[in-house]
């Protein structure tokens, strides 16, 4: 019983000293000196303020404005995570190579190509995200490879379930981290898809057995990312609980839900909108700039610049920031009273209201007469009696989009509401266009017909809410200004705040498409961009987003090549000439497959966004360009090169290519590192553009 204590106990183990070097040497690139500038680049999300990520683009270029660290912020901790993801890619990259089944050199050559690109370096070294996006699209390349080698030898056994299931986890953390991580996602399920198309028509395989397979699949394919998906932004929404920044981006109901900011205004405000109410009314649309229905003392121009008249009433406009002028009583057309009654009488879908503004008592008015800066929608104003031929034109029927039935109640911040004027059924809308000086460049209100369709600019939702009891016009005054008292919970659900924060994060735009270092997708390609992220305010010394221009040209070679030789091969194939045999054409499919429609889907959807973009989108297509680099080169060295001097001739080439990209690299090393004050002369030296002026600093 007690035998093996008389035994030693021994252990075995493989390792491979190549992948713990390069795991060592990609842990010292990204971890030297991390520290090092202690310069911002973005530090909300450790106050628990409430963000949107998608906007982080337009800030990361502004970095070299932003102060420094105090000495009690842990930057070491805080870029550690970025840094250990880029350290990680390196021996990730070997690993896929040999997974994809080509030789160790091919594998190692992969591995330092993404050991000494600089643009890895720099964007892992920085908290930003694009390093732990390219981790995870690599772990779910590398996962699946896995997942597809345990299919062929011991399906359904632990390690087939363990690398399936971490395929999915990867896609899962790769979405979360930044959108651009579904295209990886969407590559892995259409490899996916084709291997279990082919699984259906193995007739070694009993019904059952294939059902087993596609139900393991779609488990840990779809299933799990969904919910993983939804976890992340179930623990986001609890840790950012407080207002933030990017607070006015969002619903009003979505506000609310917030600690601080509009639910610090909000908190007590009556739950039903009732004839004699006083609101403010915001636009759904919130474009350009989020804006509440507003109006003040001064009247539209009698003649506008271009020679068309005006009705010279009261201006409407929608105002972007809080006001007074913003409030609004929800008036009853048959009555005269601008009190809530007692008890209060609710107002409901479908009802005739008139809207009379707060602070003049004026009522919202529209008529046929065109609207300043829209001359196709109507003018829409606050009504002066002139004693001319004009009669107030002051109905508005109340529409509530979002019912679920017809005798639905208004509601504060829930009901989506839309005014539709009872003389023209003209609709209550924001055109978006910016007022001339004498509108003080508020945004301009029309009446636009029904006729033309429905859009959510002609959307509004009540935002502050009171229940208005003074008659008198300076007593209504000072009650404007006054809190509410009444406690009325709305809290939004998990799921309803999750939609609404996919949609505003797919649908946000950034206002300066033009910015300093944003360039266009063909731009990256050639390396005709960089961005400043830090220059030192005393020194010369700086830190760019620059891209070493051997290996970006060579992958671009490779992909050309891979695709002329592809055509080639299918050409022939077609025409029964089989130049490889069948498992060298198999690999050859599935290593272009993965790398080049990994560079791909990481790249051309890029060129049908319309948003402000920079050079470091192009990082995770740069890599699977890697990736594919020592595949091309193997592939052209085994099946291209028909002697053994071709063969060494092309090996030594190769060797002086790999050198000259390990010197681009060492020469930029001062400024991915930022630790090296250069001279003019060395500045200008570094450059290979003439776009690269920024590197060019005069002291």
């Amino acid at each position: 019983m007690w035998g093996f204590l008389k035994r030693p106990i021994v252990v075995t183990a493989d390792i491979n000293l190549s992948l713990v070097a390069l795991t060592g040497m990609g842990l010292l690139s990204r971890l030297w000196r991390l520290t090092y500038p202690r310069a911002v680049v973005l530090f909300r999300r450790i106050r628990w303020q409430f963000f949107v990520e998608q906007n982080w683009s337009s800030q990361l270029c502004n970095v070299v404005a932003f102060p420094e660290y105090s000495s009690n912020v842990p930057v070491w901790s805080l870029r550690l995570l970025p840094a250990l993801a880029g350290a990680l890619s390196v021996p990730m990259a070997y690993q896929i190579v040999l997974e994809l089944h080509f030789s160790h050199c091919a594998a190692m050559g992969a591995a330092l190509l993404m050991l000494i690109e600089n643009a890895l370096i720099t964007q892992s070294r920085l908290m930003l995200l694009e390093s732990v996006l390219i981790f995870f699209n690599l772990l779910a390349v590398l996962s699946y490879l896995k997942f597809f080698s345990c299919q062929k030898h011991s399906p359904f056994s632990l390690s087939w379930w363990f690398w399936l299931t971490l395929t999915g986890v990867a896609c899962s953390c790769a979405v979360g981290i930044k959108y651009m991580g579904v295209f990886t996602y969407v590559l892995m399920l259409a490899v996916a898809a084709v291997h279990a198309w082919h699984l259906i028509g193995d007739q070694t395989l009993s019904n059952v057995c294939v059902f087993c397979h596609l139900l393991a699949r779609a488990v840990a394919l779809l299933v799990i990312p969904v919910v993983l998906y939804l976890l992340f932004f179930y623990v986001h929404l609890i840790l950012l609980f407080r207002s933030g920044p990017h607070d006015q981006i969002m619903s009003s109901a979505f506000q609310a839900s917030l600690e601080g900011g509009l639910a610090r205004i909000t908190q007590g405000q009556p739950l039903e909108v009732a004839f004699g109410s006083q609101v403010t009314l915001r636009n759904v649309f919130g474009k350009p700039v989020p804006c509440w229905l507003h109006s003040h003392q001064d009247t539209y121009p009698m003649i506008y610049e271009n020679g068309r008249g005006s009705s010279h009433q009261q201006q409407v406009t929608c105002y972007p920031f809080k006001d007074v002028n913003n409030w609004w009583i929800v008036k009853d057309p048959g009555r005269h009273q601008l009190v809530v009654s007692s008890p209060p009488r609710p107002v409901r879908h479908g009802d005739l209201v008139q809207l009379v503004h707060g602070m003049t008592t004026r009522s919202l008015n529209t008529h046929d007469v065109a609207a300043p800066l829209s001359p196709h929608s109507q003018e829409v104003s606050c009504y002066i009696d002139y004693n001319i031929s004009m009669p107030a034109q002051n109905l508005w029927r109340l529409e509530i989009m979002n019912r679920g039935s017809d005798t639905d109640v208004w509601k504060t911040i829930l009901s989506e509401v839309r005014f539709v004027h009872v003389n023209t059924s003209a609709v209550l809308k924001l055109s978006g266009a910016h007022l001339p000086d004498w509108g003080y460049r508020q945004l301009e209100i029309v009446g636009e017909k029904l006729s033309r369709g429905y859009h959510e600019s002609m959307v509004w939702n009540v935002e502050e809410h009171r229940y208005g009891a003074s008659q008198e016009q300076r007593e209504r005054e000072r009650e404007l200004h006054s809190p509410a008292q009444v406690d009325v919970s709305r809290n939004l659900s998990f799921m309803a705040r999750f939609l609404e924060l996919q949609w505003r994060m797919l649908a946000l735009r950034s206002d300066d498409l033009e910015h300093k270092y944003s360039s266009s997708p063909l731009e990256w390609v050639t390396l005709d961009t960089n961005i400043a992220y830090w220059l030192h305010p005393r020194t010369s010394a700086q830190i760019h987003l620059l891209g070493n221009t051997v290996i970006w040209i060579s992958g671009s070679l490779a992909l050309a090549i891979y695709t002329l030789l592809s055509l080639w091969y299918l050409l022939r194939r077609r025409r029964n000439i089989h130049d490889l045999p069948q498992d060298a054409w198999l690999r050859w499919v599935l290593a272009g497959v993965l790398c080049a429609g990994g560079w791909a889907v990481n790249y051309l959807p890029f060129f049908l966004m319309e948003k402000t973009l920079f050079l470091y989108h192009y990082l995770p297509a740069l890599t699977f360009q890697i990736l594919l680099l020592p595949v091309v080169l193997q592939h052209i060295s085994d099946h291209l090169c028909r002697s053994q001097l071709q063969r060494s001739v092309f090996s030594a080439l190769v060797v002086a290519w790999y050198s000259s990209a390990c010197h681009v690299s060492n020469t930029l090393r001062p400024l991915t590192y930022g630790d090296k004050s250069l001279s003019p002369h060395e500045l200008k030296a570094l450059r290979w553009k003439d776009s690269w002026d920024i590197l060019i600093r005069k002291h």
